[in-house]
């Protein structure tokens, strides 16, 4: 079963201020874990909301295949997600854009880690402000 979709809404969730009310919590708590740095502290942060926003698996027919979907509870859906993809990739998969004028948090699921800004868009900002700046000097 691959979780990587359920994690990317943890991220869109943690890049939306207007969330639900009732997410708020939840996505002031999955920042954190973005924030974290490190793999302990990560996984600690994790464990907590695992056992707070507990998960339910159900078995789904759709495209005439038999396979699991988590039913979304409050975002139980988005903290399983993400526990899964740090359990598979690792807690260095975690980031937040390092564009200046951005913060967004971001997976990286590239084959070689080297992800660095949440968006293309981002990246090309930052690599034209780095050419431009280049050029004046």
């Amino acid at each position: 079963m691959d979780l990587t979709s359920y994690a990317e809404w943890a991220v869109r969730l943690v890049n939306d201020p207007a969330a639900p009310p009732e997410l708020q919590p939840l996505r002031a708590e999955l920042a954190a874990v973005f924030d974290a740095g490190d793999g302990a502290t990560v996984a600690g942060l994790l464990n907590a909301l695992l056992s707070r926003y507990p998960v339910r698996p159900q078995l789904t027919d759709h495209d005439g295949h038999w396979h699991l979907h988590l039913a979304d509870q409050s975002g139980a859906a988005a903290v399983m997600g993400l526990a899964a993809v740090v359990a598979e990739l690792g807690a260095e998969r975690l980031g937040r854009c390092l564009d200046p004028r951005c913060s967004n948090a971001f997976l990286d699921t590239s084959s070689n880690r080297s992800r660095r800004y949440c968006s293309a868009r981002c990246a090309s900002r930052a690599n034209v402000a780095a050419y431009r700046a280049r050029r004046r000097q």
